[in-house]
């Protein structure tokens, strides 16, 4: 059966509304579990909203913003979104699109031809939909590992055309937040603004989202706000901080459930806000079709697709149009919406890894439609993001934890230092200080990773603050001259970019 954009089946029949009551009976429950999930130590703070077409039912917090002070979570409380920026960003280009300052089509060569794709073909083809689409071919981790060392978001624009293709242009899904970052500024260009000011004008102003931003520092000023908690020896621990405005588009959103609440009114509404068409119909529902195959839920087992900043599932309680995040040093997040009846829950995190949102959500539809939690949610989606890193950490642990117990010994401290550099990564400065040997990477060098000896010219390197005990190799490559002259840097060669060659002194 064909499903249209709009949430209706191909007969044209909508789903019956639910009730208001229905969904009422069903909050009690909603608040216990989030309740409960903070009171057994699942996460540190909750804020969940729940709307039925043009009322919000529910709004409130849970826990606290950060562990170890006692501020308490509540509905006003500001959260970053990570990955839940797409579906919004999606949102923000809908409203270009509407206005006619670009469309879908939209060749990024023509409304921004400083961006660049690896090959030409690609880079004069892609369109606003291939980049929110995921099918531009960029790999996932394509940017992602220079802004780690402090790469700010031009740069990273510019870089990308040295990122080969990880699929075929157009031929397969593969998640990138710069691909849809390079979407969404190229969007941007069209319109002759800054990302961050559209995003205020189509949309955060006029739905009165006073708490809504792109940028970090907007977050960072307000004193409703959680923190970011990472699990350290079993504990949740606010230890580190995410500035995500390299990735704004993709990932640099913040905002409270109340001000997400109107949000998802505007999109179950099909763009009318306080029944104003804010928003186009046809460039929303654009936004909603499922394009590309992203294969099935890993719990539920619901086919699952990718439309335009979008997932787009066909489940148990019909189709859903939704968007997970996650930042590993602390943050997780949810939309889902279910278009035929107007029900829409954001739930918002502050810690990783956590499956908590989709566990609540999920459990929390069982309820609404059903009456009845068939099965408790919680754990398997626990199960499913404690897996996501898990296993990998436990590989590196095992493998670079330990040095072999016929180690060979390292050449001379001289033998490695000095600056190597490729066009990717910049300049990396192997420099000798008087607790060994580290590098330093990113602009003017500001990132450090001091290096450990593993084994002769292997070295080990801790790149990931909020992941202390992941190692990581550093390998040089040594020269008949018996110095190295290149090194390559594990965390930035997922696409064969890590290593940097020794520049002439």
């Amino acid at each position: 059966m064909t499903i249209l954009a709009t949430g209706l089946a191909a007969t044209g029949a909508m789903a019956d509304p639910l009730r208001r009551e229905q969904v009422e009976a069903a909050l009690p429950a909603l608040r216990e579990m989030a309740q409960k999930a903070v009171d057994d130590g699942q996460v540190p703070g909750l804020s969940i909203a729940v709307v039925l077409g043009d009322s919000v039912l529910f709004a409130e917090g849970f826990g606290v913003k950060e562990m170890g002070k006692p501020d308490k979570v509540d509905a006003d409380t500001v959260f970053q979104l990570a990955s839940m920026s797409k579906p919004i960003s999606s949102t923000v280009v809908a409203a270009l699109v509407s206005k006619g300052i670009v469309d879908w089509e939209s060749q990024v060569s023509h409304i921004a031809p400083q961006f660049q794709l690896h090959d030409a073909y690609p880079s004069s083809e892609v369109t606003l939909r291939d980049l929110f689409n995921h099918r531009s071919g960029l790999p996932g981790s394509a940017g992602n590992d220079i802004e780690d060392i402090g790469f700010d978001r031009d740069t990273i624009m510019e870089r990308l055309r040295l990122v080969p293709a990880w699929v075929s242009f157009r031929g397969g899904y593969s998640y990138s937040n710069a691909g849809l970052t390079m979407g969404g500024m190229a969007a941007a260009n069209a319109a002759g603004k800054a990302w961050e000011d559209i995003a205020q004008d189509e949309l955060f102003g006029p739905l009165g989202m006073a708490t809504a931003s792109y940028r970090y520092d907007d977050f960072a000023a307000r004193t409703d706000r959680a923190a970011l908690h990472v699990q350290i020896d079993g504990a949740w621990t606010a230890k580190v901080t995410r500035d995500a405005d390299p990735q704004a588009p993709a990932g640099g959103a913040s905002a409270s459930v109340v001000d997400l609440a109107s949000w998802m009114q505007l999109e179950l509404a099909n763009g009318k806000w306080k029944g104003y068409p804010l928003i186009s119909e046809e460039a929303l529902a654009a936004t909603h079709q499922p394009l590309t195959s992203r294969g099935k839920n890993p719990v539920s087992g619901a086919p699952s697709f990718y439309g335009l900043g979008w997932n787009v599932e066909f489940g148990r309680h019909g189709e859903t149009w939704g968007h997970a995040g996650a930042f590993s040093n602390g943050a997780r997040t949810l939309v889902t919406l279910w278009p035929d009846t107007g029900l829409g829950v954001t739930i918002l995190a502050n810690a990783f890894p956590t499956g908590v949102p989709e566990g609540i959500s999920d459990n929390f539809a069982d309820l609404v439609f059903d009456g009845k939690i068939a099965k408790d949610h919680i754990g398997p989606w626990n199960d499913a993001f404690s897996g996501l890193f898990g296993p990998a950490i436990e590989a590196a642990k095992a493998e670079f934890a330990k040095p072999p117990a016929d180690t060979t010994p390292a050449l001379p401290d001289s033998a490695y230092v000095g600056r190597y550099a490729n066009d990717y990564v910049g300049v990396v400065e192997v420099q000798a200080t008087a607790d060994g040997l580290t590098v330093a990477l990113g602009p003017e060098g500001k990132t450090h990773y001091p290096l450990t000896h593993f084994d002769r010219d292997t070295f080990v390197y801790f790149a990931a603050p909020e992941m202390p005990d992941l190692p990581s190799p550093a390998t040089f490559q040594i020269g008949t001259d018996g110095k190295a002259n290149a090194l390559v840097l594990d965390t930035l060669d997922a696409n064969g970019l890590g290593k940097v060659t020794r520049l002439a002194e």
